[in-house]
């Protein structure tokens, strides 16, 4: 398969590349800063250069035009205000989805957070972050054009993974290494009978293997 990722320089991006071209996937990562391109060539992805804050609904598109899957896993990153949160993690998330659609993918992945919610109250900078992850999923999931899933993992680690995860519509609150969210993620862009799935994501007792086949009914 073809799969692009939004954010391709981030954490989780850049092991998710790593898997998928070891898996044999063709792999393209979308980032802003050109001087990130020799890192996503180690991992196994071709760089794409283009803002997302500025780029238009065509110019994105261009870019998916041909891909299986599309992953939304671009955030505004540490140290960003809520303005940026907004413009990133909500504004730039729908016009991803604006584009796979325009574009005929139908698969989507977005990587959002544990307690996203379009009306989540709180004056701090956090809290803007969840309200912004929160509208992009509730945009992401009117689209009826796009086979959807949405991945919230709990509090991030950079312990090494374990492949044993919790995965389920909500499994309370609790750490998760970002290795096995690219594990799930992988097996997620794999399994498109997860489609329409909300997901928890925590570390656990369950295969990640196996826990992708329950929640995919199979």
């Amino acid at each position: 398969m073809r799969i692009v990722i939004a954010g391709g320089h981030g954490q989780i991006a850049l092991r998710l590349e790593r898997l998928l071209s070891a898996a044999g996937h063709e792999v393209a990562g979308i980032i802003r800063n050109p001087e990130q391109d020799d890192d996503l060539r180690e991992a196994g992805a071709e760089p794409v250069v283009l803002d997302l804050e500025s780029a238009s609904v065509e110019m994105v598109a261009a870019v998916l035009q041909g891909a299986d899957a599309a992953v939304f896993a671009a955030g505004a990153g540490p140290g960003s205000g809520a303005a940026r949160k907004d413009a990133v993690d909500r504004g730039a998330a729908v016009l991803f989805a604006d584009a796979a659609e325009r574009a005929g993918v139908r698969r989507y992945l977005v990587v959002s957070s544990m307690g996203a919610d379009a009306s989540h109250p709180g004056d701090e900078v956090f809290d803007a972050y969840l309200r912004a992850k929160g509208a992009a999923d509730d945009e992401v999931r009117r689209r009826t054009g796009l086979d959807w899933t949405i991945l919230r993992p709990g509090s991030l680690t950079d312990d090494a993974g374990t492949g044993m995860v919790r995965l389920e519509a909500h499994t309370g609150r609790g750490p998760v290494p970002r290795d096995d969210v690219a594990a799930v993620l992988a097996e997620l862009i794999d399994t498109p009978a997860t489609a329409g799935l909300t997901l928890e994501l925590t570390a656990g007792s369950v295969p990640l293997s196996v826990a992708v086949k329950d929640v995919a009914g199979n």
